[in-house]
């Protein structure tokens, strides 16, 4: 069930209409090369993209939670115009040379603001955009850039399950054509990289974290998902930092428990990066 908050910010949104139930994405972006290189993620991403408008309805507005906005409190980009930010060094020029014009939603993320009671949320006018985390795996899905994107930030200073308890609120907006995205990533440790590493390999450590964080995705028992640090070493190789890990709780904070899932890109990224990604709806 829903709760009060989380319906006040659906019962807001003037400016969307009302459509059928939407999808929630977690999605797995590993390096940001994988938005230019012809792989195997990025094949995925484009091939659920295509989904949308027929198995899925055609999202009114993206909300996307990336790994990589980071701010004390939490922000909504709340420009006309968000900028593609390249937040990122040592890649090929042509990396740096992508664009995601996609517009921003002033007005709707103002609504989705005034909707939460707790935490409340800030908007940001100037300082941020889209970062990789959010435009590497939205281009592929959605190239034509055309659907407005909204962009929350995190509060890396606050317990995983504030995070959780505010991906709760965002279920709601489901119903008013609004697509949750999370962008990060179940495994990622970037200081044990090894490049030459297969899709299939990985460190034992990364493979147990990667199996047990599946499992309560597939037994539904989401909110066991904010307590990942009670596993010690493990979760401590798996996530350094866990940048990567808090966009997860947002997506399946607006999933429901027991709901319909499926995986895709269950695969390893150099050796340390879990590229699972997870569907609901």
């Amino acid at each position: 069930m829903l709760d009060h908050a989380g319906a006040a910010a659906a019962a807001g949104l003037n400016t969307l209409g009302r459509s059928p139930r939407m999808p929630v994405l977690f999605v797995g972006h590993g390096s940001p090369m994988n938005a230019i290189e012809d792989n195997e993620f990025r094949q995925a991403w484009q091939a659920l993209g295509q989904e949308f408008g027929t198995t899925y309805p055609r999202p009114q507005l993206i909300l996307c939670i990336s790994a990589h906005w980071l701010t004390r409190g939490w922000q909504l980009t709340a420009m006309a115009q968000p900028k593609t930010i390249h937040d990122f060094g040592g890649f090929p020029q042509a990396l740096f040379d992508q664009q995601y014009p996609a517009p921003g939603a002033p007005a709707i993320a103002s609504q989705i603001a005034d909707g939460i009671a707790q935490p409340r949320l800030g908007l940001d006018t100037q300082e941020w955009g889209l970062d990789h985390g959010t435009w590497s795996v939205l281009k592929p899905m959605f190239p034509e850039a055309d659907i407005p994107v909204v962009q929350l930030s995190m509060d890396y200073g606050r317990p995983p399950a504030e995070h959780f308890a505010l991906g709760r609120q965002l279920n709601a907006l489901r119903e008013r054509g609004v697509l949750v995205v999370g962008s990060g990533n179940i495994v990622h440790n970037l200081r044990a990289l090894r490049r030459e590493a297969g899709a299939g390999q990985a460190y034992p450590w990364a493979i147990e974290f990667d199996a047990r964080t599946a499992a309560l995705l597939e037994q539904g028992t989401l909110a066991e998902l904010a307590e990942f640090q009670q596993l010690g070493e493990v979760a401590q190789l798996a996530h350094p930092t866990y940048d990567h890990y808090l966009p997860l709780l947002y997506a399946a904070g607006a999933a429901d428990p027991g709901e319909k899932l499926r995986f895709f890109n269950d695969r390893f990224q150099a050796a340390s990066i879990a590229m699972r990604s997870v569907v609901w709806g």
